[in-house]
């Protein structure tokens, strides 16, 4: 069975990143979205194993002692982690996995998986941005002001990454992340491990052409 392909996909608060990954997987199958390890309490209406795997801190903290987080960050006062043992079965199951992490953690994951895919997500301009966060609704001009410190100082490693997409029309953006998972199936060691008995047959000298 070949090999699935992992994605790493980032971008700073407000470029529409979730949006973009949740419409990727409703296109194609074989792909899907690692799911965290966390220590902050489970919200109303979160699922344990479906938003978060929830742990309590000493849990997590046997989990970076064993090696199992591929990355792991404490954001405030809550750990954040993405299981090594996961990942892995999946990729050798052959699907294509994405992890929607910093660019922090990208840098980790990167030094353990170099033949991963990155994506950076950018909007299209300052503005865009800053109209997106404050379309929320729900920050106030404080809040949004960090945010968009935190965007900046995020977007000043797009060049770390192998890919950046604008998503300035949503469609086009799409497309562009759906070509980047498509073409990753088309690469010469993945086919050859998953289509070893076509190739053996199409090259096979034991029959007659007829």
């Amino acid at each position: 069975m070949s090999q699935g392909t992992l994605f790493i996909v980032s971008a700073p608060s407000g470029a529409g990143k979730t949006s973009l990954v949740r419409a990727l997987l409703e296109r194609l199958d074989g792909i899907e979205v690692s799911v965290s390890h966390t220590t902050r309490p489970k919200r109303p209406g979160e699922v344990d194993g479906v938003n978060y795997h929830f742990v309590d801190v000493p849990a997590f903290e046997a989990m970076i002692e064993r090696g199992d987080f591929v990355e792991h960050a404490r954001v405030f006062d809550n750990y954040y982690g993405t299981s090594r043992p996961a990942v892995q079965a999946r990729l050798a199951a052959g699907q294509d996995v994405i992890l929607e992490i910093d660019w922090q953690g990208a840098r980790q994951v990167r030094e353990q998986f170099p033949e991963a895919q990155s994506v950076f997500i950018l909007p299209p301009s300052r503005a865009a941005l800053e109209a997106r966060l404050t379309g929320r609704g729900t920050d106030d001009a404080e809040v949004i002001a960090r945010r968009m410190r935190d965007a900046i100082s995020e977007m000043s490693h797009y060049d770390e990454y192998d890919h950046v997409i604008i998503n300035d029309d949503f469609a086009v953006a799409l497309d562009e992340l759906c070509a980047l998972v498509l073409t990753s199936r088309t690469r010469l060691a993945r086919v050859r491990a998953g289509q070893a008995a076509l190739i053996e047959a199409l090259l096979s000298q034991d029959h007659g052409v007829e």
